[in-house]
């Protein structure tokens, strides 16, 4: 779950980290009387999604002119919260994250003597392999950055962070970025906040607490992506033209290479979800239809794998529900099995079974899968 700037900055403030003083306003709430003393504000739209600056959705702003920027704000965003805080005076700006590198299966320290909204294209990122628990780990960022900042600010970056680190452990997050981190004074603040929390560990933490970025992601979501919620899945749609079927982040996203790969794009991406069904294969397969029947996807392509469950039964329901609804554009079939899954499966036999119901590609090997679809939707 992708958490709002004010919800990621007050988990921060719940673990001691500098933030600016800021308050969150409701569409249409009233500013109160309190914040007349900041003398300078900075207005920011409360949205899952990155670039607001670029986009006109932070904006600077004095005591008089906050209304006119909350006004400018909904006439681009439309109404959503905004968090307004008091300016700081920022002496030079870092980038700073913490981020779960899935390869390597450790977190990884990213950081940047230059933050700010041109981060991406700024060079000299420092990319730390670290522990959270690991007792040199603020050593070793520092030996890692010591050369980009002097070595008293450098150390202060190093000890936060350390922090951060065992805070995104603690906090189960899989993304922790502050940019900028702001120079004040000699302090660091956190002056924006983006962070992503593990959908699998949301239930070892207070609901009520993100709840704001809990409605404004509901609220993001396509009637697709909604329903899949209520059948027990997650499903993300995207500009594409193969709409992708599959279980699993880690195998979802190895398909959506290999298509990329074959100058194809995946029209969806779905994952499991902590408490969903057992097996959610016809509720996938009808919302990849719904998908494909869209004039610019060219094709389905649904690849499963299985370590004990009969493939022969997954196969038998993919026959049950093409027999019902036949696929609205080219299908390919792909899935690979463990032993114990393959016991007493005739896969020749499956294999001209499907072929009769109208499968156009099949094949265990995704790659070879992904080149015969990619072949004949030229």
């Amino acid at each position: 779950m992708r958490l709002t700037e004010a919800d990621g900055k007050a988990l921060l403030r719940r673990h001691a980290i500098a933030v600016p003083p800021g308050i969150v306003l409701a569409p249409g709430a009233p500013a109160p009387a309190s914040i007349a003393a900041w003398p300078n504000l900075v207005v920011k739209a409360q949205v899952l999604e990155g670039g607001r600056g670029k986009r006109g959705l932070v904006r600077r702003a004095g005591m008089a002119e906050l209304e006119e920027a909350r006004s400018a704000i909904a006439t681009l965003a439309g109404p959503v919260p905004v968090l307004v805080e008091a300016a700081v005076e920022i002496e030079q700006e870092l980038y700073l994250a913490l981020r779960v590198d899935g390869t390597a299966q450790t977190q990884e320290v990213l950081f940047a003597a230059a933050g700010g909204v041109e981060v991406e294209s700024a060079p000299g990122l420092h990319r730390i392999p670290i522990r959270a628990d690991a007792p040199d780990a603020a050593e070793r960022i520092f030996q890692a950055i010591r050369g980009t900042l002097p070595p008293q600010l450098a150390a202060r970056v190093a000890r936060l962070a350390a922090r951060l680190a065992r805070i995104a452990q603690e906090e189960d997050l899989s993304l922790l970025e502050i940019n900028p981190l702001a120079v004040v004074r000699g302090a660091l603040v956190a002056c924006d906040a983006k962070m992503v929390r593990d959908d699998v560990a949301l239930g070892r933490h207070d609901a009520e607490v993100t709840a704001m970025s809990a409605d404004i992601e509901q609220a993001t979501l396509t009637p697709l992506e909604r329903r899949a919620r209520t059948q027990g899945f997650a499903m993300v749609e995207m500009p594409g033209d193969v709409a992708l079927v599959s279980a699993g982040a880690g195998l979802g996203m190895f398909l959506m290479d290999l298509l990329a790969d074959h100058n194809l794009r995946a029209a969806c991406f779905m994952d499991n979800i902590q408490g969903g069904p057992m097996d959610s294969t016809e509720a996938r397969l009808t919302a990849a239809f719904e998908i494909a029947a869209r004039p610019e996807v060219k094709g389905i392509l649904f690849y499963t794998t299985l370590a004990s469950r009969p493939l022969g039964d997954r196969i038998e329901a993919l026959l049950a529900f093409l027999a019902r609804q036949p696929a609205p554009k080219p299908l390919f079939v792909g899935f690979a099995g463990a032993p114990s899954a393959l016991r007493g499966f005739d896969l020749a036999a499956a294999t001209e079974r499907l072929r009769a119901a109208g499968v156009a590609g099949l094949h265990e090997d995704p790659l070879t899968l992904i080149r015969q679809a990619a072949e004949a939707l030229a």
